[in-house]
């Protein structure tokens, strides 16, 4: 954890320069742009940018692990569930049915072979422009771009505390499960079947979430005695003016965004598959 108790990590690289606000304009084009496709030919250049800056940014993997892995676990597993439920789907997309493993009840064909990794790209390109987002904001310098574009105060305030108490309440978690852990109570497959670990996880979970309305409370209150919500405008401690720089990334999210529509209605309007 940082000195700031937020999943934020120091550095200089472009990303970190970058104003809260723009990374968010940057984010909003880069998901909507992923989600838009459903063509190879487009995941591939934006995981190589996005990777490209994730590996600039300077961020430990050991800060990042958790997000990472969590994502792969999740393509892994959809991928999987995907070959075994509808293992002929790729049929519908494409109109040709080339049989390849057979699974008894049906077999998988390549069309749907090639779906899963497309889908699986599709869900990768979204982690590295993530992880920059998370990791390279601070939360009260994001909070006050936030509230520069228009967004009010409270919900820009609440969006940087859930940022700063992410890893607070991660930290408590792990120590409420060792010191279960401790007393017999853990969640691995030695402590027991599965109901009993989930019995057990959920004798973690309640003081936790105790303690997280405690800290609330805590929070709320002190806000209320600083006059928090009394005003219509507030200033920021960390807030700053947009660079030309950030004016810059800003136009190129937009335009960036303004090109991949133009390429979804004009050109790759339908599931790229280069063997039909």
């Amino acid at each position: 954890m940082n000195r700031t108790g937020s999943l934020y990590v120091t550095g200089s690289s472009l990303f970190h320069r970058l104003d809260g606000a723009v990374k968010l304009v940057l984010f909003m084009a880069w998901t909507v742009m992923t989600y838009m496709f459903l063509d190879l030919r487009v995941f591939v250049p934006m995981l190589i940018v996005g990777i490209t800056l994730l590996v600039t940014a300077g961020i430990p993997f050991k800060r990042m692990a958790f997000l990472f892995w969590l994502m792969i676990i999740f393509t892994v597993l959809n991928g999987i569930f995907i070959l075994l439920i509808t293992p002929t789907f790729g049929t519908r997309l494409t109109g040709t049915n080339t049989p390849v493993i057979p699974l008894g009840y049906n077999t998988i064909n390549t069309e749907t072979l090639f779906y899963v990794l497309t889908l699986s790209a599709k869900y990768l390109t979204l982690l590295p422009i993530t992880i920059l987002c998370i990791f390279t904001t601070q939360p009260s310098a994001f909070a006050s771009s936030l509230n520069r574009i228009g967004i009010p105060y409270k919900i820009a305030y609440a969006v940087s505390i859930a940022l700063r108490y992410i890893p607070d309440l991660t930290e408590e978690f792990r120590s409420t499960l060792n010191s279960m852990q401790a007393r017999g109570m853990g969640i691995s497959k030695e402590d027991g079947s599965i109901m009993q670990r989930l019995r057990n996880l959920a004798a973690v979970v309640v003081p936790v979430l105790q303690s997280a309305l405690h800290r609330i409370d805590s929070v709320t209150n002190a806000m209320e005695l600083r006059g928090f919500g009394t005003q219509k405008r507030r200033t920021w401690y960390n807030g700053k003016d947009m660079e030309p720089m950030d004016w810059i990334f800003a136009v190129l999210g937009v335009v960036l965004l303004g090109g991949g529509i133009w390429l979804k209605v004009k050109v790759l309007k339908n599931f790229w598959y280069p063997f039909s």
